[in-house]
């Protein structure tokens, strides 16, 4: 095919573009699809985790609920093993850490309540796990550990609980004044119509005046 002389000289400016950008573009090119296929393999491979998770996590629950401890220890071992980033992960320490509490396994609770303290990223699930893990250490009067685990700032919808839960330590502790201040602490945020409140007023109420 002829070419007349502005078709040429277009011609010759496109493959001197080329040659000059070529394996720019083809090499930009080939990061875009790169990034894309890497992204949606990384995709695939969270919705495997969180599929195989949810599996394991099904076979813990009916564990836990069996009272069959060596399969929570199997299932809830796996799933903090392989699955850890999954959300799945904190919720599944804390139904073990329920599981080996009703055993009588408080080692074993309290080193699920840890991990979800340690690993977990929900704050709120952690704020959890570090209530339970006072109420263990409570149970065995180690109390200035205790109070160590509720030292961190809670969310703001745990603060009541926190107070309750401090007051509990104190009480137990003999701090009494103190103990009372949590208490009226706990009162003071809790909304005025939840059940906890009477509870939180019979504790306050059986340490006297001030």
């Amino acid at each position: 095919m002829a070419y007349d002389i502005d078709e040429q000289e277009q011609l010759e400016s496109l493959k001197a573009w080329w040659a000059k950008y070529g394996n720019l573009i083809l090499g930009v090119a080939a990061i875009v699809l790169l990034a894309a296929a890497a992204w949606n393999g990384w995709q695939w491979y969270q919705r495997n985790q969180a599929a195989n998770a949810m599996g394991q996590f099904e076979a813990l629950e009916k564990a836990a609920e069996a009272g069959d401890m060596a399969r929570v220890k199997d299932a809830a071992g796996t799933i903090l093993e392989k699955y850890a980033g999954t959300g799945y992960a904190p919720r599944a320490a804390l139904l073990a850490a329920h599981a080996y509490q009703n055993a009588g396994d408080a080692k074993s609770a309290r080193a699920q309540l840890q991990w979800v303290i340690d690993r977990g990223d929900d704050e709120a699930l952690a704020a959890v796990a570090r209530l339970r893990l006072a109420g263990l250490l409570l149970d065995e009067k180690s109390y200035d550990e205790a109070l160590g685990v509720l030292g961190s700032q809670p969310p703001a919808a745990f603060a009541a609980l926190y107070a309750d839960r401090r007051g509990d330590v104190l009480a137990g502790q003999g701090k009494r004044d103190e103990a009372r201040k949590a208490y009226e602490e706990a009162l003071a945020k809790l909304d005025p119509s939840t059940d906890l409140r009477s509870s939180i007023q019979l504790k306050l109420d059986a340490l006297g005046g001030a």
